[in-house]
Order: structure tokens, then C-alpha cells, then sequence
């Protein structure tokens, strides 16, 4: 889809159609994935090491450019191209937290949230009240306001990746891609931040995340693409697609799925010969 198309269903946010990256000396590290996110769904993307999801993530984000294939939003009752798209009103749109997220820079956390703002403000201007009551407001529900004056590289890694989830958090996009959020984080921090990008992803908006815990992606997400060795295997909800079979046919490992509330949990208890 390489023009504007007329968004027949209102609830579609973002489309990927036979998404396919090829690298030089012809090794393809996607094929032909196709991906539809629509508002108020978390989305996650499962597969193991080397499976393309974090491939597919950074394409359906905008980070790289498919070799085939179109990424498309939905921008004013239309699906646009994201190649179309402004880098301000993609920024403004779409935000790519990055696997294992750190801060390089050693500003206060504080003004590092604040980052999450400028895609909204022109370069000759100052921080408005509104975007400072953004900020305010991410920190809160990040429970980094404690960090607010502290500077940003002097804090633990799990700090960190909340100061940017933050920092996501305050420019308020439409979609949020998120590249193994919790990788870094001890249960109690797993827990907050999914549960965080759960809200999110209410109402008008959407997140995507690549989870390798495949219970985590049971409990939070309303879709999963379960990937393997590039393409797509299955997709569907997490009752669909995190069955025994499907999971002993894509990780190589017998499992035990059994129901707490109305949660799934998935534990791996056996590795397989067969994979």
C-alpha cells in the first residue's frame, strides 16, 4: 500500500503489509509479515532468539524502512504511509522505546523526561505548563518523581528504563513500540510497566511489545504474532496461540499452561529434540 487508502474500519491504527527486509549479500531477516494494530489493544510479538521481532518491530515503527512492504497509520479518517509522514508528526505520533534502554547523557532525569515533549514544541520555545504537567505526570506514574533532580547516568539500569518509559510516556503517542520493556527490571517493576502500557493502550491508542515472557504475554496482551525464523507462525489471542503445540513447535520446549483467574501462566519444564 504505497498510497493514501480510505480507512474503512475506525478502530484500525496501524497496518503492516508484507513487511519483508532483506540485508546485503541476500539474507532476508523478514518475510512477508502482515500486522494490523487497532485502537485500545496491546499487541505483542513472541518467537525466540533471532526470530525477526525485533526486525519487525523497528519497521513497523519507522525505525528502519521494509525492502518490500508498507507501514501505514491511520492520520484523519485515512491510512497514510509513515514514509509520507513528517519525522515531527511521526515523533508526535509513534514512539520506539528501545531494547534495554539507557541514558548516555548525564542531564537531570527530570529534563531527560522532559525529551519526550519536543516533538510538540517549536525550536524557539520554552517548555509550556501543559507540556511541564505532561512531564509531571509521567514521572508519577513511572514512580521516577523521586529521581526528578538526580542525574540520569548515575542511576541503576532499571531505574533508567523507567526514566524512559517516562519519557515515552510524556509525549502521549498514539502508538507505543516497545522492544523487551521489562528485560531489565525485577518482578515487581515487570509487572508496573505493563500494567502501564495496559493503560496506554485504552481508549484511541495502541501499544506494541516484543516479550519473551511468554506468561506476561498471556496476562497483558489482547493479540500476540508469534514469530520463527522470520515469518509468522500464528496469530490470535493468547488462548490461540500460546498452545502446547504451538509453543513446542516454535521454542523447542514441552510446556505446562495452566489457568490462575482469568489469566494464563506458561512454564517451560522440558527441552525438546525435535527443534
Amino acid at each position: 500500500m504505497g498510497l493514501s487508502a480510505v480507512l474503512n474500519d475506525e478502530s484500525l491504527l496501524l497496518t503492516g503489509q508484507q513487511l519483508t527486509l532483506s540485508i546485503p549479500g541476500g539474507a532476508t531477516l523478514l518475510n512477508a509479515v502482515s500486522v494490523t494494530v487497532n485502537q485500545g489493544e496491546l499487541v505483542g510479538l513472541i518467537g525466540p532468539n533471532g526470530a525477526g521481532k525485533s526486525t519487525l518491530l523497528k519497521l513497523l515503527s519507522g525505525v528502519d524502512s521494509p525492502s518490500k512492504g508498507c507501514v501505514s497509520l491511520a492520520v484523519s479518517g485515512s491510512l497514510e504511509p509513515i514514509s509520507a509522514l513528517s519525522v515531527r508528526e511521526r515523533a508526535q505520533k509513534m514512539s520506539y522505546l528501545v531494547q534495554g534502554a539507557k541514558a548516555y547523557w548525564p542531564i537531570e532525569v527530570e529534563k531527560m523526561i522532559a525529551l519526550g515533549r519536543l516533538p510538540f514544541q517549536k525550536w524557539w520555545q520554552q517548555s509550556s505548563d501543559y507540556d511541564q504537567a505532561k512531564v509531571i505526570r509521567a514521572m508519577q506514574l513511572t514512580e521516577t518523581l523521586i529521581y526528578r533532580n538526580r542525574i540520569v547516568t548515575t542511576l541503576s539500569g532499571g531505574e533508567q528504563a523507567l526514566v524512559m518509559m517516562a519519557r515515552v510516556l510524556a509525549g502521549e503517542p498514539e502508538v507505543i513500540f516497545a522492544d523487551e520493556p521489562v528485560a531489565t527490571l525485577d518482578p515487581y517493576h515487570q509487572l508496573h510497566v505493563m500494567e502501564l502500557l495496559r493503560a496506554h493502550a485504552k481508549g484511541e491508542k495502541a501499544a506494541v511489545v516484543v516479550l519473551h515472557d511468554l506468561s506476561l504475554a498471556a496476562r497483558f496482551c489482547d493479540r500476540i504474532y508469534l514469530l520463527n525464523d522470520g515469518g509468522l507462525f500464528c496469530e490470535g489471542s493468547p488462548e490461540v496461540v500460546l498452545s502446547q503445540h504451538n509453543i513446542a513447535r516454535v521454542y523447542g520446549v514441552d510446556s505446562q499452561i495452566t489457568r490462575v483467574g482469568q489469566d494464563l501462566s506458561v512454564s517451560p519444564v522440558a527441552r525438546l529434540n525435535n527443534r
